[in-house]
């Protein structure tokens, strides 16, 4: 059963989403196509392209169900219409690590996390311990390699 949650995103986020799925759609015809070729071919018991192209049809409908159901929950966040002084979803949170060391991230949607440019999913454990936080907020996070210890420096909406 499908949850009804809303998901919050940036507009880049959901604009690959819209484009991934496009191209998804796109896709389509020449599964169809390639699935009837195959057919063409004879004995589909022993056919090793009409099974290849069937699988990747399966593949690409439940891809498509997937995008379109994110879409239809999404809920787009504009981070410089955002303000105040806590962490919230959008927000560019500065924070110094254990050897005082800046370290920027941005708090976004799952599907646009992605650490090595500095953008941390809302539900990811250090995403989660900055949301509600303020300036100069000690937090500890428990990663895979460790306890982590964070400052919080500046919350920018940008």
């Amino acid at each position: 059963m499908a949850s009804v949650d809303r998901l919050p995103m940036l507009a880049e986020g959901f604009e690959r989403l819209t484009a991934e799925l496009k191209l998804l759609r796109e896709e389509r015809p020449k599964i169809v196509e390639a699935i009837e070729e195959a057919r063409a071919h004879g004995d589909l018991s022993e056919n090793a392209e009409y099974h290849s192209a069937k699988e990747r049809q399966g593949q690409v409908e439940a891809s498509i169900g997937d995008l379109e159901d994110r879409i239809s929950r999404a809920q787009i966040i504009d981070p410089t219409s955002l303000s105040g002084d806590r962490i919230v979803f959008g927000a560019t949170v500065t924070l110094l690590d254990d050897d005082d060391k800046p370290i920027r991230y941005q708090i976004v949607g799952q599907t646009e996390a992605d650490a090595k440019v500095g953008r941390i999913s809302y539900n990811s454990p250090l995403g989660r311990a900055l949301i509600g936080r303020k300036v100069d907020d000690e937090i500890e996070v428990t990663v895979p390699s460790g306890d982590r210890f964070y400052v919080v420096k500046k919350i920018e909406f940008v």
